[in-house]
């Protein structure tokens, strides 16, 4: 049987683990997908996406750097990626538009409320960081119906200016990381800070006896903030290696029809890491 096509673009690359999921969600459904990684240069991302699509390629995956890039390739943005302002999915219609999805946000709430079951209908939320990552976020969480959504930033001005571009039904707020000083029934770090083994300078207040926090970082260790939060009392913190899953789960249905079962795929991916 041929194998079509897929693979992520980013500049670094080798540390993905798409290959690894995709490869597993294929074995898993029977599809016939062949997935690598392709590291492009960094003045190079639209040149490669052209070239493999020449090629025969079937579906894009696009991480760092190159998710704004995306956006603003595509011919065809759906809400979702519209919303987000990056693209993270990216596939050929019949009539050979490149369309482009962005499935972080997704791959998020539902790690959230299906793998982890926290219902977020009518919880007050802080969302930590004001970058791409966190707008990829934002309209998928609100579509969830929190009772409120905080946005805290180092630039309070990029904070307010991501609250005003969600601002809808839900009441959406920026401010500085120091500002919050009341606790939350879940605190997302959408920022990078654990890559750096850094924290972002918070009240201690925001965590109280019920507050769960997730951060969108992994790794075999608790990240610097849930570490953090922990210490302060958290009873329950989540990284964001189901997030992963979740998301490659998205664009794999997105480009096949098929979704795959992530359960047994973030247990090997643990055992991995861990």
């Amino acid at each position: 049987m041929t194998q079509d096509l897929y693979a992520v673009m980013g500049n670094p690359i080798s540390h993905s683990k798409s290959p690894l999921i995709h490869s597993l969600f294929a074995t898993q459904t029977g599809e016939p997908v062949e997935y690598t990684a392709i590291q492009c240069p960094m003045d190079g991302f639209q040149g490669a996406v052209n070239t493999f699509f020449e090629r025969g390629g079937k579906g894009l995956n696009v991480t760092v750097p190159f998710k704004e890039q995306a956006w603003k390739l595509v011919d065809v943005l759906s809400p979702g990626a519209e919303a987000a302002g990056a693209v993270n999915t990216l596939f050929r219609d019949s009539d050979g538009r490149l369309c482009g999805e962005n499935t972080d946000g997704l791959g998020l709430v539902r790690d959230l409320t299906v793998n982890q079951r926290i219902d977020l209908k009518g919880a007050r939320i802080l969302v930590l960081g004001a970058g791409g990552a966190v707008r990829g976020i934002m309209a998928p969480l609100l579509r969830e119906r929190p009772a409120e959504v905080v946005i805290a930033n180092r630039t309070v001005a990029k904070a307010e200016a991501l609250a005003d571009l969600f601002a809808g039904d839900v009441p959406v707020t920026g401010c500085g990381f120091t500002d919050p000083k009341d606790a939350f029934d879940l605190i997302i770090n959408g920022t990078s800070a654990s890559l750096q083994g850094d924290l972002p300078p918070l009240d201690r207040r925001v965590v109280g006896p019920k507050t769960i926090t997730y951060d969108m970082m992994y790794g075999p260790d608790l990240t610097p903030f849930n570490q953090w939060a922990r210490d302060h009392g958290a009873p329950r913190v989540i990284d964001g290696l189901g997030m992963l899953v979740e998301q490659a789960a998205e664009a794999f249905a997105c480009w096949r029809g098929v979704r795959p079962e992530t359960s047994p795929v973030m247990a090997a991916l643990r055992d991995r890491v861990g």
